[in-house]
């Protein structure tokens, strides 16, 4: 028997308490299949230009996808809102045990879209495909304290980043092990005063013969082999190696004492490996003063590397500083690093040095509560501070958001990535670093084509939700898993991915988002100072071509708004009928 697909949403209103369960149109359903897709035409959908992120009108959705809990790997869900940090589309995804409760939590439904604000903090309990608001008794906790709180159920909730509206606070899931980290989701959880959404449900089952085929392939590819044998910690080793990895608050693209922060410190510190019995096993679990920490690629990259931190103690500390007070650590870090260069420059006076980890966590702290100037202007991002204090070229970023550790400097290819991701930089967007690194220096044109492709397969992922790197072992991006629950797509799976790809540029061409805003950030036009690739610069001929390339390949104009023809031949004449700045 085929288990049936999700095909409602559920709707809570904070502001009247409210609880509405609504059927998603089937024309939806084949044009966008869920996740990313489904709740990008939604938000268009609830969301005038220009509101607010943290005003009543924003609305945040917790999204699954159609094969939620069948596929193997590890689950995930999508949240999806307008971004307090960047003003854009936001899609931000976890993992853990928490999406497969809230799908079997939701029943009937793909989705919870969650709008208003409540009148005092609120928990949002969903059991039975039905939703109950119930008084936070755990407003002010950290992001453990409060999924502890709840020892029955799966928890995503927020930390104190989230209730001060840090503009990069997380929503965290799993006591603190899962992020949606990147742009601020927990922001607009805590504006509308919404600390944590409580899932009571047994994961969905069904397709055990499909699962462990899918699951035996994925075994034997070079993805899934590698994270059985690293997980994403060895990426620091990898971007080291090709003079890419942003070292001294992007000063240089190399650091010498990598094996202190990779693989190797990683393996001598951990107790075990989460999911270890499975056919994706997750990252590896190391003992922290505050408990076991799961430390991912980018905590060595942004929290080690690039404050000049080389004891993997004080890393993996940092990263569970950001963890429990719910605040992404990529951001965060950049945060760090900018003042440690601001105060170089003289830019501001706050004493505080590249590997000074006791130092870096005290303004962590006083970011996600902020208690202080130059911790309140941080906490709503680099750009902000930089626009109170100066210093805006001391670390980089695309739309207000801070980019990833990956140098562009040391791989071309990803400048184009991160200018033209939808929620601002980005590297999980498209990662053409992984294949420019062996290849040498691409030109314009393939370029282009790699991340075009790329952003567009993922997507198609991001809407299923598959893992990210499960994804490599889906034949034509999962067409048989769609047919196995009858879900047929409207068109290619790669046109699908295309369709939603300009759905979210739609949404942020209404937000006022341009050429202008894919930019290349100063910081990559001052040379590294050392490493394999000292002196190198993204040039920014190169880089205007790259996007020329880009845009035309997208079926854009010039100023990155997507044409007439390229709206008609996508079916998405009625989302682009309000914007005038429409070009034929």
């Amino acid at each position: 028997m085929v288990p049936p697909v999700p095909d409602r949403l559920l709707t809570v209103d904070l502001s009247s308490g409210s609880v509405e369960s609504t059927p998603i149109p089937d024309e939806w359903r084949q044009r966008y299949l869920g996740g990313k897709g489904l709740g990008a035409r939604y938000l268009y959908d609830e969301l005038d230009a220009g509101v607010d992120p943290l005003g009543d009108e924003n609305a945040l959705l917790f999204m699954l996808g159609p094969l939620s809990g069948y596929l193997p790997g590890e689950s995930r869900y999508a949240a999806i809102t307008k971004s307090p940090l960047t003003g854009c589309f936001l899609d931000s995804y976890a993992g853990g045990e928490f999406p497969d409760s809230l799908a079997g939590a939701l029943g009937p439904h793909m989705g919870l879209l969650v709008t208003g604000v409540a009148s005092d903090p609120v928990t949002l309990v969903i059991e039975g495909g039905d939703a109950t608001i119930a008084p936070a008794e755990t407003w002010g906790a950290d992001t453990v304290e409060t999924a502890r709180a709840f020892p029955d159920a799966s928890v995503a909730c927020i930390g104190p980043a989230g209730e001060h509206h840090i503009a990069y606070a997380t929503i965290a899931s799993d006591e603190g092990e899962h992020h949606a980290g990147r742009g601020g989701a927990g922001a607009v959880m805590g504006s509308k005063r919404l600390k944590a959404v409580v899932a009571r449900g047994e994961p969905p089952e069904g397709f055990d013969d499909l699962r462990e085929a899918y699951a035996a392939k994925y075994r034997e590819t070079a993805t899934g082999r590698w994270l059985r044998a690293s997980g994403t910690v060895e990426t620091i080793d990898f971007a080291n190696e090709i003079g890419a990895l942003s070292t001294r608050g992007w000063r240089d693209g190399h650091l010498e004492q990598t094996d202190e922060l990779g693989i190797t410190a990683v393996e001598d510190s951990a107790v075990g490996r989460e999911y270890a019995d499975t056919a994706a096993p997750g990252g590896f679990r190391v003992p922290t003063d505050e408990g076991d920490h799961v430390p991912r690629g980018a905590t060595a990259m942004t929290l080690g590397a690039g404050l000049d931190i080389h004891d993997f103690d004080a890393v993996a500390e940092l990263g569970q500083t950001c963890d429990r007070l719910g605040m992404d650590l990529i951001s965060a870090g950049s945060a760090v690093a900018w003042t440690i260069n601001a105060d170089a420059a003289g830019v501001l006076d706050r004493p505080l040095s590249f590997g000074d980890a006791d130092g870096a966590r005290a303004l962590l702290r006083e970011i996600a509560n902020r208690t202080t100037d130059l911790g309140d202007a941080l906490a709503d991002g680099v750009d902000a501070a930089a626009s109170r204090y100066g210093g805006r070229e001391l670390v980089p970023t695309v739309k207000s958001m801070e980019l990833p550790a990956y140098d562009p400097r040391g791989a071309q290819s990803m400048a184009l990535a991160y200018a033209t991701s939808d929620r601002g930089a980005c590297h999980r967007r498209a990662r053409p670093i992984e294949r420019e690194a062996f290849d040498g220096e691409w030109g314009a044109d393939r370029t282009a084509e790699a991340v075009v492709r790329e952003q567009d397969r993922r997507s198609v992922l991001w809407s299923l939700i598959a893992d990210d790197f499960f994804g490599d072992a889906l034949d034509d991006l999962g067409r048989a898993w769609l047919e196995s629950v009858g879900l047929e797509p409207a068109g290619e799976l790669a046109t699908v991915g295309e369709r939603i790809w300009n759905v979210t540029r739609l949404f942020n061409v209404r937000e006022g988002i341009s050429r202008a805003d894919d930019a290349l950030p100063a910081t990559l036009q001052e040379p590294l100072e050392r490493g394999p690739r000292a002196g190198a610069v993204v040039d920014r001929d190169d880089f205007d071509s790259m996007l020329d390339a880009y845009y035309s390949r997208r079926g854009w104009a010039t100023d990155g708004v997507p044409t007439a023809q390229t709206i008609d031949r996508l079916d998405l004449t009625e989302l682009a009928a309000d914007l005038h700045a429409l070009r034929d």
